[in-house]
């Protein structure tokens, strides 16, 4: 496999996340304008961050799709504006060959994809730019994925189709790819819950994996955390476990705090 020079370094990844929108789970339309999601990214950045990732379209469930056009006018002038002000690398999240073009060309490096590269005119807009890709699972899409978690094995039919779409990747040319799990997004709490706990069995397979559990919703399960302000420290621990577990990147909104819990995660893992 080929040097990832974006996806993986000698310490896991810290990925602050910025919504651009009005209706994501946990901050729409706190940075739907762009200088406020320029504000956030740089602050985000202040924080520790060592990669950012901006989205201009909700993945919650049930969440409306977002035409082409709007998703772009949201992001786009973010990362024009971000060109030159940041050294973090940017990624950008979207299932849309159109607006991983436009972003890659407005200062990108990475695609984040939650279909999984599902549309194939994605792979030559990767190719093209020669940018990286994280590749995550998800069953359906965020209007139908609660539907569709009927699995014989989460873990190991997860990591199996992710392993699937990242050698055809590979095979194709793509020169730096993560795989993601995708905690929350066509799995049930217990799944998630199992996802974390043999989150080893991804990071085996020899890609850089992703974790992404933020104040993700499995976390109401747990007391005192149905509210999305109140999942800090289910976030924290989730990051933890990941980073023990060999995550390379853990995707966040809280930067500071994970930077933190995951110094100490990786420090015990090499004492």
């Amino acid at each position: 496999m080929t040097d990832q020079r974006l996806l993986r370094a000698a310490r896991p990844l810290v990925m602050g996340v910025v919504n651009v929108t009005p209706d994501s789970f946990s901050d729409g339309g706190r940075f739907l304008d762009t200088q406020q999601a320029v504000d956030q990214a740089l602050r985000l950045e202040d924080e520790g961050a060592d990669l950012l990732d901006l989205g201009g379209e909700s993945t919650r469930p049930g969440a409306e799709p977002v035409s082409e056009q709007d998703e772009s006018r949201r992001v786009i002038p973010v990362f024009e504006a971000l060109r030159g002000r940041v050294k973090t690398p940017l990624s950008i999240d979207t299932t849309k060959p159109a607006v991983a073009d436009a972003a890659l060309a407005a200062g990108a490096r990475i695609v984040n994809d939650v279909s999984g590269l599902r549309d194939p005119a994605m792979l030559p807009v990767l190719l093209k730019h020669n940018a990286a890709a994280i590749i995550m699972h998800m069953r359906g899409t965020p209007q139908n994925m609660r539907e569709l978690t009927q699995y014989r094995d989460v873990v190991s039919e997860v990591r199996d189709w992710l392993l699937d779409r990242a050698e055809g990747a590979r095979l194709a040319g793509v020169s730096e790819i993560a795989i993601d799990p995708g905690i929350g997004f066509a799995k049930t709490p217990a799944q998630s819950l199992q996802i974390l706990r043999r989150f080893a069995e991804f990071t085996e397979a020899g890609y850089p994996v992703v974790a992404g559990a933020s104040r993700k919703s499995f976390l109401a399960m747990l007391p005192g955390q149905s509210r999305v302000e109140d999942r800090l420290e289910g976030s924290l621990a989730a990051a933890v476990i990941a980073v023990l577990a060999g995550a390379a990147i853990v995707r966040v909104h809280d930067v500071k705090a994970t930077c933190r819990a995951v110094a100490l995660a990786e420090a015990v893992k090499n004492a």
